[in-house]
């Protein structure tokens, strides 16, 4: 069976990510696993021990960072143990009803690529526990899992609530296209109202890909708005996004057109820094 994997590590979207999981699990009818990733800290600067008189002192000095690095790595696994409670209680309190806790030692990436066969989508929040005061901000593992793991991937912000609407951003590429079959083909996003949002000018071959991106998404159930936007890609979605009052934008990551520029390289990070909404990239 597949599983939503939440990823939480402490940071102030832990909250926002434990009610994506809990929506996200209803509306996709799968079970809702919390991942907590005891990453290793850095090592500190060796110590310089030049000074050190006596073997017997220079033995007694490690030990005692033994130990403390002992003691640091049993207030992590407890600390992480709470956060995963917490997250539980918040899930279920938002109707999550199979909810698993899952704590492993290990860095997020290695471990989300060892699940990766048994995920149907994994929730990140884009702010990591190191950024929490920077507004804009990413997480240090937020790019490097959106490269490696080829699930679909909902990025919260430190706020969620339920989509009442969604925008696909749609260029006609081959990633736009896979993306927008995705959806159609998903209950993720079903029933709710959909913007079909492309950034012109458009060619005629384009727009020729708008209307079929239309017909698809009406037969498969949606309520369709189609808006061609123009201006600078980035800044244009984001006022649509609050003009219509959007919840979640949908994307596909690393398409062959403008929107492509979002995706490659710092532009991914800022694309992700800068988005006002939930994102949903699709591979």
């Amino acid at each position: 069976m597949h599983t939503i994997i939440a990823c939480i590590d402490g940071s102030a979207s832990t909250g926002a990510i434990s009610l994506a999981g809990a929506w996200a699990s209803q509306r996709l009818e799968q079970p809702l696993t919390l991942l907590h990733a005891l990453e290793k800290p850095p090592a500190p600067p060796a110590a310089d021990l030049s000074g050190t008189i006596g073997l017997g002192s220079r033995e007694q000095l490690l030990e005692e960072l033994t130990a403390l690095d002992e003691r640091r790595e049993k207030v992590a696994l407890e600390h992480g143990k709470h956060l995963l409670q917490a997250a539980e209680t918040t899930a279920r309190e938002a109707g999550a009803a199979n909810v698993t806790q899952r704590q492993r030692h290990g860095d997020l990436v290695g471990t989300l690529a060892d699940l990766e066969a048994d995920t149907r989508l994994v929730i990140l929040g884009r702010q990591g526990e190191d950024h929490a005061a920077e507004a804009h901000a990413i997480g240090s593992h937020l790019e490097s899992v959106v490269r490696r793991i080829h699930r679909p991937i909902l990025v919260t912000l430190q706020a969620f609530r339920p989509p009442r609407s969604f925008m696909i951003a749609f260029d006609g590429s081959a990633t736009a296209q896979k993306a927008l079959n995705s959806v159609a083909g998903s209950p993720l996003l079903a029933g709710l109202p959909c913007h079909l949002v492309s950034v012109g000018p458009l060619s005629d071959e384009q727009q020729r890909q708008v209307t079929q991106a239309h017909t698809v998404l009406m037969d498969a159930g949606f309520q369709v708005t189609v808006a061609t936007l123009e201006g600078e890609v980035q800044g244009a979605l984001n006022r649509y996004h609050r003009e219509q009052q959007v919840d979640l934008m949908v994307m596909g990551a690393w398409g062959h057109s403008r929107i492509r520029q979002f995706f490659v390289g710092s532009n991914t990070t800022r694309m992700l820094s800068q988005a006002e909404m939930t994102l949903l990239l699709l591979r």
